[in-house]
């Protein structure tokens, strides 16, 4: 093996790694599945994936292609060569109704500069799905009753053989393919396991065989004609059932989606939807006529932005279905079956029968106008898997439908084909696969000869070998690889992946790397580990992904505990003492200012300057105003940097008829050595704090914090790290300044344009809401800038990140300022203001100043 990864590095262009932490990143895809590989290829030419299937066969080493890693049934994990497409890889061509790509090129993408036409089949992950992966499981998705699945959308395949042979599928060398009998073959449009024999043409025969036959070098896709404007119909249902039995007689239509309640309770913010427990999602051309053929206690919607957050629910699905409502684990496994849409209903009410006779529950949602079912169930996968899969496949089989209606087989359906297709069928596939890759090294296990679909599963396999907390072992499993920190645009999650594009440096790639500490066969060294270390050294703590990622990953208060466990009994770097313990150098004087000499003492970067403390705000400010009483809550960096900010929320607040009270003493929420993984001192400072404010929080005072990142570690973390009464009363009395005033306000006339930064921190814990609120009634028009400012607390003081913390500035913010020049800027919180102020000559404003300005 030493030989073989020597001439790998000689003789391949690209990252060839095979280091503990790559092998752990790539051990898993999105599935129930574990197979740590021997190395991994980044490829950067296609010349390259040639040299390197050439050394993996000469070497019998086993060969698994990957695109984005989101294969629910275990297609894109393997124990040889993983050749990673997606990061060099990504090239396209458009070219009218044609589009040119590479394996690793990522759908959205070729859709956003496609033009008039798009790539018709559209999966959930459309966001960072790669083409290469579409092709290796004939991906489908949404749209498909339209346009189709991928092998209807692909015109021609280049692609190579493990024995080194490259050709185009429109003009293929003599290959002696088996013959088949169209009896074998059940009569639906989404049957996507085993190998499409029956299709017309050697493209379509090799889309959907997993990298099992070929792998990809590139591909020729048709387009479609993009829809000029597009309706969204809401139809409800008493039941799923109901749902399922009304969606075949739906003609005309782009798409024909269910969801069910279950679903539409797992988000966050739950949707105005027309009465009833669960829904067809139908998308229709905007035509007046269509859309009056299928109203039906419906609700119509016009407004893109209305229908991008309603199909937000149903393409999270596969994440928000991955817990139960009462908080238990659900699994893929039975994924995506398929029947004949007429059949859809029944089958799924045989399916629940199914569900409650092995005692599991599931759910369910899915592709409803193609008969395609999704599920996630809790399954005990050390006991009854098996069972329960057979017995499944048996029931679709009855229906005529298909294992698989768009993932594939892999290796979660493989070993059950012969439930589905007689023995000259199996006989068959084999064949086929034998015309292309005689020595089984494409993706060994897949569909032909398959593993057993009960053996690999990950949690079995790699079981928490270190001592931990029994909810942090949980935790680090909540991902199941969906792949949504793989996005680049919208919402705020992964700041630093956004940045590096590197997989160690996203959500999914922190959480598969504390999986496998905990593990600790892979990656060495238990909470000591270097690797777990670099991989969190570029979290920026931002809480991005406890927003965004559907299944609720927060990957800040793992770093949390993790530094608290990495640095115990240890000293820890100068930059946690120097900024953790931030509160209490300030509280005594201690700080006049972070010079150029401290900063080195300190571990900080020498790019950034802390503007210098002042006098705090319990000094200047005293109780005013008559009226309700609110506690004004003094956070250090408002206190001691910023205290005209206190004093402008003061002056608002008693100004509506508020009386505004202070603490006697300095107090601190405790959030900068949280952050800094500190976390018994922190839960001192926390019950300290709220101890001293239990005299107002016992009398249901509202305490009206300024700072977001204090405000939202009160309300949502505090209460976590400590169960005394008194800090979750002071988690139950805290609200935002917003929050506060919005109801209040008056209508204040004028209009100003504004950029908004809002603080991450509030982003995923505490809403916008009420501070559109208060901005409407102000009269100002806000820009919401979704994405981080870079800075985020800590992160971008210390050394070694200033460069990523203003690349992360200049992905959304920076931007933002600069189509915006004459406008307000609005950002609440400090690392916020601080990080503009660094970056721009602008004078970013609290919205208690803004406020301030227009009302006192």
């Amino acid at each position: 093996m030493r030989a073989f990864l020597d001439q790998l590095r000689r003789e391949v262009d690209g990252d060839v790694l095979d280091d503990p932490a790559s092998r752990a990143l790539y051990s898993a895809d999105a599935s129930n599945y574990r197979h740590v590989p021997r190395v991994v290829v980044r490829p950067r030419t296609t010349d390259a994936v040639v040299a390197a299937v050439g050394l993996a066969a000469r070497h019998r080493v086993p060969i698994t292609s990957r695109g984005a890693g989101t294969s629910v049934a275990g297609n894109a994990c393997g124990t040889g060569l993983v050749i990673d497409f997606s990061r060099y890889l990504t090239a396209f061509e458009i070219a009218g109704d044609r589009a040119f790509a590479q394996p690793g090129a990522v759908l959205d993408r070729i859709n956003a500069q496609a033009g008039a036409y798009l790539f018709g089949p559209d999966p959930s992950t459309h966001s960072r799905c790669t083409i290469g992966g579409m092709i290796g499981n004939n991906a489908c998705g949404a749209h498909s009753v339209r346009w189709g699945k991928t092998s209807e959308n692909v015109a021609n395949l280049h692609v190579l053989t493990a024995d080194g042979r490259t050709f185009d599928t429109t003009s293929p060398p003599a290959l002696e393919l088996p013959g088949f009998d169209p009896a074998w073959f059940p009569r639906l449009t989404r049957r996507v396991s085993g190998y499409a024999l029956d299709a017309p043409t050697l493209t379509q025969q090799l889309v959907g065989t997993e990298g099992t036959c070929v792998v990809l070098l590139g591909a020729e896709l048709k387009l479609v004609r993009r829809p000029e404007r597009r309706v969204l119909v809401v139809l409800g249902f008493p039941d799923t059932y109901a749902a399922a039995d009304h969606a075949p007689g739906i003609e005309g239509a782009l798409a024909v989606e269910g969801v069910d309640e279950a679903l539409v309770r797992a988000v966050r913010t739950r949707p105005d939807l027309p009465e009833g427990r669960s829904w067809l999602f139908v998308e229709v051309e905007d035509n007046p006529e269509r859309v009056a053929k299928i109203t039906k206690s419906s609700m119509i919607v016009h407004d893109p932005a209305q229908q991008r957050a309603l199909w937000r629910i149903r393409e999270d699905g596969a994440g928000l279905a991955t817990r139960m409502p009462d908080g238990g684990e659900a699994w893929s496994g039975w994924e995506d079956a398929a029947v004949p849409p007429e059949r859809l209903g029944a089958y799924l009410r045989e399916f629940d029968e199914l569900l409650a006779g092995h005692g599991r529950r599931g759910i369910t949602y899915g592709h409803y106008g193609e008969g395609c079912l999704h599920v996630r169930i809790d399954f005990d996968l050390a006991h009854g898997y098996r069972e329960f899969l057979q017995d499944a496949a048996d029931l679709v089989v009855r229906h005529g439908g298909s294992l698989s209606g768009e993932h594939g087989d892999g290796q979660a359906r493989s070993e059950l084909l012969s439930r589905m297709y007689p023995p000259a069928a199996i006989e068959a596939f084999g064949r086929f696969k034998h015309a292309f890759d005689p020595g089984n090294l494409l993706n060994p296990g897949r569909i032909v000869e398959p593993r057993k679909l009960d053996d690999d599963l990950r949690i079995l396999v790699a079981p928490p070998r270190i001592p931990t907390r029994a909810e942090f072992a949980s935790d680090t499993r909540r991902c199941v690889g969906v792949g949504k920190c793989l996005n680049t645009k919208g919402g705020v999650m992964c700041p630093s992946y956004r940045v590096t594009r590197e997989e160690k440096h996203s959500t999914r790639g922190r959480a598969r790397l504390l999986f496998e500490m905990l593990a600790g066969d892979v990656i060495p060294g238990g909470w000591r580990s270097r690797e777990v270390a670099e991989a969190l050294d570029l979290c920026l703590g931002c809480k991005g992904c406890k927003r965004d990622c559907p299944v609720d990953v927060d990957m800040a208060s793992y770093k949390a505990e993790f530094l608290h466990e990495h640095y115990k009994r240890r000293l820890r770097p100068r930059s946690h003492y120097a900024m953790g313990w931030l509160p209490t150098w300030l509280r005594y004087g201690l700080v006049t200012g972070f010079t150029a000499r401290f900063g080195r003492l300190a571990g900080l970067t020498p790019e950034r300057e802390l503007p210098t403390p002042v006098t705090p705000l319990l000094r200047r400010l005293r109780p005013l105003g008559e009226g309700d009483p609110v506690l004004l809550f003094p956070d250090t960096f408002t206190n001691h940097f910023e205290p005209g900010i206190g004093i402008d929320a003061a002056n608002v607040l008693a100004h509506l008829g508020n009386r505004v009270e202070l603490p006697a003493r300095t107090i601190c929420c405790g959030l900068t050595w949280h952050s800094t993984g500190q976390l018994p001192r922190a839960r001192r400072v926390v019950e300290r704090t709220a101890r001293a404010l239990h005299p107002w929080t016992s009398r249901g005072v509202p305490v009206i914090g300024l700072e977001p990142s204090c405000t939202a570690f009160l309300k949502a973390e505090a209460p976590k790290l400590s169960g005394e009464p008194a800090v979750r009363a002071l988690a139950d009395a805290t609200r935002t300044f917003a929050e506060h005033v919005a109801p209040r306000l008056p209508e204040l006339g004028g209009a100003r344009e504004a950029v908004v930064q809002t603080h991450c921190h509030q982003y995923a814990e505490l809403g916008f809401q009420a501070d559109r609120a208060a901005l409407a009634s102000a009269g100002i028009a806000p820009e919401v800038v979704e994405g981080c400012c870079g800075l985020a607390g800590n992160f971008g003081f210390e050394r070694g990140h200033y460069d990523v913390s203003i690349a992360c500035a200049e992905q959304d913010l920076l931007p933002a300022l600069h189509r915006h020049e004459d406008a307000l800027v609005i950002a609440d919180g400090f690392s916020c203001r601080t990080q503009i102020r660094h970056t721009t000559d602008r004078d970013p404003m609290h919205l208690a100043t803004v406020l301030a300005g227009l009302l006192v």
